[in-house]
């Protein structure tokens, strides 16, 4: 039986695809020096950022005063601001994550919503959660917020459910293993005009001692995009009625594991292009020349089990781009990335470059029971397998490796900081939930931001995010090559890699 599972889980996925939403161009045919046709789009006028002006070409561009984006830089400051902001907030709050924790910490943030919209009847609350993980266990995110959904009809509550999951798989994988298949991985918190993208998840670990990125951007326009691209997702997820039980959306007429695979993905593919095409077109039909704004984001989504390849194709761009001179400091939470990252890092990539990850003490993975437990040796042979493949291809000198490790502390956090040549600061920064690994690209539902900043303040708080992770890390190659790894992982390492 086991067997027959895992040969579904493999064998059961849908192809690979491509998505560029409403792209004029492919990135890869814009030049470095900004004179490809870009539609009508504004393009960026600085002699330094020109070599990124493909960005306009691949997705809607927002811009904005460096001023009104906050970095955040630990946990405890993420949940401060998420409670405070919820208990205040007037018209709307909008919550995406994969799941919602059990415990106090969570039970606050609950009640702080729950006040809120006992006080003022026009508040909406919407919560976007993974309905594997949303709904496992006897107490669960669903249970926590069943409150909520009961007491009022401004509250929703919607669970994404992979299509991928379905038939003899969806019926023997148990709670956990049934996450393998593909989860909703984004975390996207919205309060009225305020957005906060980060990689942490709603539960305790992430609000104390579990180190990840959070930024914090003041702009009606970003907050209106997202609420509406939440809307999307949330017509093709579950809505969970006041009785507990998940039932279609008003608008979606296929349950996600009963319908064709292949419809129910391709309806929701179409959806969401649809939506990111319109709001590229409209902007475009509206364009001027921009001479206020000093930064700029690029929203930027992974939905592979959906075939919507456009953050990946994105970021492989950006690392193939690094101009000669230039530095790149890249993070993940696990050490995973795809064979093209890897190849693009050791082949294309002209950046010096720096990747941190976690050490096996700070992976969340440390201790646990089964399988499970072997996955922070895992990603510790992958590294090492990039590592000799930096070396056997000349480029280890270009490429160093760091790891994370704080006493008491689990990492998370996952992004990119890139610094054009000649410049000191990041002018570029990409932060999300994304770990750049196999399930981001092809398995997960993914939201990233592209921030491309000539804001010296805001360059200098990201550069600080970065030295504030990278104190707590030291060089890995040593480690790495000396480190042992059970046999039992190196023999299924392959095979699964693109599971975690």
């Amino acid at each position: 039986m086991i067997r027959r599972l895992f040969s579904t889980l493999i064998t059961d996925y849908p192809p690979v695809g491509e998505f560029l939403p409403a792209a004029s161009t492919n990135p890869s045919q814009s030049t470095q020096n900004g004179s490809a046709n870009n539609g009508g789009v504004t393009t960026f006028r600085s002699p330094h950022l020109e070599s990124l002006n493909w960005l306009h070409t691949v997705s809607p561009c927002f811009p904005v005063s460096g001023d009104r984006i906050e970095i955040i830089y630990e946990p405890s400051a993420f949940y401060n601001t998420l409670v405070s902001k919820c208990s205040v907030a007037k018209r709307r709050i909008m919550l995406a994550s994969l799941y919602l924790g059990i415990g106090s910490k969570e039970t606050q943030l609950v009640n702080a919503i729950h006040d809120n919209m006992k006080q003022n009847l026009q508040l909406k609350v919407d919560v976007l959660l993974d309905f594997t993980r949303g709904t496992r266990g006897e107490k669960n995110s669903q249970t926590t917020l069943m409150p909520l959904l009961r007491e009022s009809d401004n509250f929703r509550l919607s669970l994404y459910h992979t299509p991928v999951l379905r038939g003899l798989t969806k019926k023997l994988a148990p709670p956990r293993w049934n996450e393998l298949l593909g989860i909703q991985h984004m975390k996207l918190y919205l309060v009225d005009d305020t957005v906060i993208i980060s990689g942490a998840n709603l539960s305790n670990d992430y609000f104390t001692n579990r180190q990840d990125r959070y930024v914090m951007i003041e702009d009606a326009k970003l907050a209106d995009f997202y609420a509406d691209f939440l809307n999307k997702v949330q017509e093709f997820s579950l809505k969970v009625n006041r009785n507990g039980e998940a039932c279609l959306h008003e608008n979606w007429n296929m349950l996600p594991y009963k319908s064709a695979q292949v419809d129910f993905a391709g309806e929701a593919r179409e959806r969401i292009r649809n939506y990111f095409k319109g709001v590229l077109e409209r902007q475009r039909s509206v364009c001027k020349e921009d001479t206020v704004s000093d930064t700029w984001i690029f929203p930027l989504i992974e939905m592979g089990q959906l075939r919507i390849h456009h953050d990946s194709l994105a970021t492989k761009h950006l690392l193939s781009g690094c101009l000669k001179d230039s530095k790149l400091k890249l993070a993940t939470g696990y050490f995973n990335l795809t064979e093209t990252y890897m190849d693009t890092l050791t082949k294309d990539c002209q950046a010096e470059c720096s990747i941190l990850m976690a050490h096996p003490n700070a992976n969340g993975f440390l201790g646990a029971k089964g399988p499970a437990g072997g996955i922070p040796a895992a990603y510790s042979l992958i590294a090492r397998k990039f590592y000799e493949k930096l070396k056997q291809s000349g480029q280890d000198h270009r490429v160093s490796l760091f790891e994370y490790e704080r006493p008491g502390w689990t990492y998370h956090a996952k992004g990119l900081w890139y610094y054009l040549p000649d410049s000191s600061l990041p002018n570029v920064t990409l932060i999300g939930s994304s770990n750049f690994g196999e399930r981001s690209v092809n398995r997960d539902l993914e939201a990233q931001i592209c921030v491309v900043t000539t804001n010296g303040g805001l360059q200098r708080k990201l550069q600080s995010e970065f030295e504030n992770i990278l104190q707590h890390s030291t060089t890995a190659e040593a480690e790495l090559t000396a480190r042992p790894v059970p046999r039992w992982v190196r023999a299924v390492v392959g095979l699964f890699r693109n599971f975690f």
